[in-house]
Parts: C-alpha cells; sequence; structure tokens
C-alpha cells in the first residue's frame, strides 16, 4: 500500500465503519466512531480538513489515551478494561503509516546526518529535527534518537 493522502485515509476509516455496522463488529465500530469524531472536532478548532499527518497526530493521541487507560486499569486489577483498550489499540494502529524497520530508520539517520555534516554529539538537535520532519510519525522519536546518538559517538 502506497502513501495515502488524508481523504484517502478518512474514506477507509469511514468505509470501515460502514462496515462494522453492516457486520455488526461493535468493537471496530465504536472505535472508528470516536476517532473520527475527534478528526472532525480538531477539524472544527482548525477551520479545515486535516492533512493524513494530522489525521495520523490524532490517531496516535488516541492511541495514547487507550495506553493511559491501561495503565489506569492494571493499576485497578481491572484486566477486563486493559484487554478491551489494548483491542481498540490495535484497531487505531491499522490507519496508521507503517512503522519504519530498523534499518530502514538508520538508512534515514545515515543520510541525515552526512547532509547536516553532523560529526558528534554537539549536533544531535540539527539531526533529530531534519530526520523527524522525513520520519513523518513512521518510528517514535525516542527510537530515532537512539539510532542517531549511537551513530554520532
Amino acid at each position: 500500500m502506497g502513501i495515502m493522502t488524508s481523504m484517502d485515509v478518512r474514506k477507509k476509516i469511514e468505509h470501515d465503519l460502514n462496515e462494522a455496522m453492516r457486520s455488526g463488529d461493535s468493537l471496530r465500530k465504536g472505535v472508528l466512531r470516536l476517532l473520527l469524531s475527534a478528526i472532525k472536532l480538531v477539524e472544527v478548532e482548525k477551520g479545515a480538513a486535516l492533512d493524513e499527518q494530522a489525521i495520523a497526530a490524532v490517531i496516535r493521541k488516541e492511541i495514547k489515551s487507550r495506553r493511559e487507560s491501561i495503565a489506569d486499569a492494571e493499576r485497578a486489577g481491572r484486566s477486563d478494561l486493559v484487554s478491551g483498550a489494548e483491542a481498540e489499540i490495535t484497531v487505531l494502529e491499522s490507519y496508521l503509516p507503517k512503522e519504519l524497520t530498523e534499518a530502514e530508520l538508520e538508512a534515514l539517520a545515515r543520510e541525515v546526518i552526512a547532509e547536516v555534516g553532523a560529526a558528534s554529539l554537539k549536533e544531535m538537535g540539527q539531526v533529530m529535527k531534519a530526520l523527524m520532519l522525513r520520519v513523518e510519525g513512521r518510528a517514535e522519536g525516542a527510537r530515532a534518537s537512539q539510532i542517531v546518538r549511537r551513530l554520532l559517538e
């Protein structure tokens, strides 16, 4: 699957919501309804349609919220809530751009280091800034940071 435009992502979510309603998949239906509401809320706040990166940011925020719920549920000993939130995360993650592999991320990091001309950890900030623009949500900053640090040391 190539890179989807924001309307492709949104249309896929809407299409999948309709499919979930037809098939009676209540988990998927609930998650996608909440996701579309969250996207529409941000669009209303911004007064414009969201691009793919902005939609991915909304999805990541929703996932983060579920992870926080999991932590709270674990502290409360509510394993029933944990498995529900994990299932919701799985649904949400399916709409994010594919994660970069370790090798792909390292190759991008090497490219950026060469372009920036970085030779030590002093330039790590410059490298990270340029790298994260290219990564576009396909890898977490912590992962990228570890690789850049290792390459610059």
